[in-house]
């Protein structure tokens, strides 16, 4: 028998052995997948959103995104049966103890309970995350330009308004109040274009859950939490941002959960998933439209040319 015949034996059995062994590690345990929750504490309810996965033999690991900040890694999520916890450090909250979640799942819900930076306590429910469907052939409405150039007409905000209209440009002068558009939409193409001073900070939500980041990051290296990043999720594959004080644009397409993003010209997102719901979002109904939602609260922002051009249903 020649060496390559007895070989080939050996590697077949080798191959057998890592695709079983392969499977055994993969394992599916009922809490894996991406789930949209619903954060009730002080009295308000709060989107959340939480993504559990293999890790190897047998750890599941994690992503949980709060009310705020960005996707938060999950080191461990230590699952018993139906019941399941974890823990998380903070992130932007103030200097507490880590946040300590428990909850059990029940068919295709989750509920459970979350200990807060600050030792208080949170109630929050979740149901998987639906499935979007992708239409890669879609057929395109009417473009319809969402800003009025002569007052907010269209819009409104939650809490005290700041916004303004001055010489057909949207300006947000001082941090305060995101804007929401009144129309609801659901699979679009989005052109918007912006200004903001140096150090600003803003971003365009997509059905008001998606956050597209706006801010002063000319000269910077790309990353998921600076210029035209699906925030905390989907870093673009260059910087494409201009210095402060410049008119700048973005064309956004956004179909099911998959978006493309052109930032000053330049192809930065091209047709990737967006895992789940941003920090800061309206809701965490995946499944439904929703508005466009302005970001105001983080620094002054200047937008005009608010274009959209929805799918045909």
């Amino acid at each position: 028998m020649t060496i390559t015949n007895r070989i080939l034996p050996l590697f077949t059995l080798f191959c057998l052995f890592l695709t079983d062994f392969e499977a055994k590690a993969q394992d599916s345990n009922p809490l894996e997948g991406r789930w949209d929750l619903v954060m009730k504490k002080d009295g308000k309810e709060m989107p959340s959103w939480l993504e559990v996965k293999h890790s190897g033999n047998n750890t599941l690991v994690g992503r949980f995104v709060y009310a705020f900040g960005s996707a938060r890694p999950i080191a461990e999520v230590k699952s018993d049966g139906n019941n399941f916890t974890f823990s998380i450090p903070p992130q932007w909250e103030p200097e507490g103890q880590d946040m300590e979640f428990e909850g059990r799942i029940t068919g295709d819900q989750l509920e459970g309970s979350m200990i807060y930076t600050d030792g208080s306590k949170a109630i929050w429910t979740g149901s998987r995350a639906p499935t979007l469907k992708y239409n890669p052939n879609p057929t395109w409405g009417e473009p319809q330009n969402l800003l009025n150039t002569n007052n907010l007409d269209g819009w409104h905000t939650k809490g005290e308004n700041q916004w303004v209209v001055e010489n057909g440009i949207l300006k947000s002068p001082k941090s305060g109040s995101n804007l929401i558009s009144d129309e609801e939409f659901m699979n679009f193409k989005l052109h918007i274009e912006f200004r903001y001073p140096e150090g600003s900070n803003s971003g365009i939500y997509l059905r008001g859950r998606y956050e597209v980041q706006i801010t002063d990051s000319y000269g910077k290296q790309p990353s998921d939490i600076e210029f035209s990043a699906v925030y905390g999720f989907l870093p673009p594959t260059v910087m494409a941002a201009h210095p402060a004080g410049e008119w700048q644009a973005c064309d956004i397409t956004l179909i099911g959960n998959r978006v493309s993003i052109i930032a000053n010209g330049i192809p930065v997102i091209t047709d990737q998933i967006i895992p789940g719901i941003t920090g800061g979002a309206l809701d965490s109904e995946e499944a439904k439209s929703g508005p466009f939602m302005l970001q105001g609260d983080h620094g002054v922002i200047e937008f005009r040319n608010i274009i959209v051009t929805p799918i045909q249903e």
